[in-house]
């Protein structure tokens, strides 16, 4: 495999900027490389959602979102109410439909990729547990986002750490199967995103 690129993105570092509508902010983590928060492939974002509401329309894209702080969310897409959404459990949906939350129990964090379906292909699984955990990808880009304690990620031979809660890896690679092994002192609470470019 050639080297990839492997960049890490602090928690401290995101910037925020609030809502149109008021009803929360946003942080965002990271973007497609060349992209921005106006133009972008893929997108991943923390979301402080303090009153219900509706949510932004992202037209052409598709949403995965999942609750990280509060007691959760119960969203009414197109019209239809859905399960409420607890703690860890994703939830996809189109950037185009009609969404609006309700909140069951106070506010919310919640972490969000949105991305064009048309560009790439998407995999998004919650990783928790004992290490090490490891996996084998050729996705173009893996993004690691750390919900737990300080982890550390060896991609073939070299070792990269995710030092703080909410914290992000983001794995640019060439598409050539790597192994990634994911480890820490205590249990994991990792977001594992594989992102492979459509072929055009």
């Amino acid at each position: 495999m050639n080297h990839p690129d492997v960049r890490l993105y602090r928690a401290a570092d995101y910037p925020r900027m609030p809502w149109r509508n008021g009803g929360g902010t946003t942080q965002e983590i990271a973007c497609n490389p060349g992209g921005s928060t106006a133009s972008f492939d893929w997108r991943l974002s923390l979301a402080d959602v303090g009153q219900d509401g509706g949510f932004s329309a992202f037209t052409g894209y598709q949403r995965i979102l999942t609750v990280l702080e509060g007691q959760g969310v119960a969203l009414t897409v197109d019209g239809v109410p859905q399960a409420p959404l607890i703690l860890r459990v994703p939830y996809a949906f189109s950037g185009d439909s009609d969404v609006h939350c309700r909140l069951l129990d106070g506010p919310i964090r919640d972490f969000n990729l949105i991305y064009s379906p048309w560009r790439h292909h998407a995999r998004l699984q919650w990783v928790s547990g004992a290490t090490p955990w490891v996996f084998h990808s050729s996705a173009h880009s893996v993004l690691l986002f750390n919900a737990g304690d300080s982890a550390s990620l060896r991609v073939d031979d070299a070792e990269h750490a995710l030092p703080s809660r909410y914290d992000c890896l983001h794995i640019e690679g060439k598409g050539d199967l790597a192994r990634y092994r994911l480890e820490t002192s205590s249990a994991l609470d990792v977001c594992v995103i594989e992102l492979t470019r459509r072929q055009p």
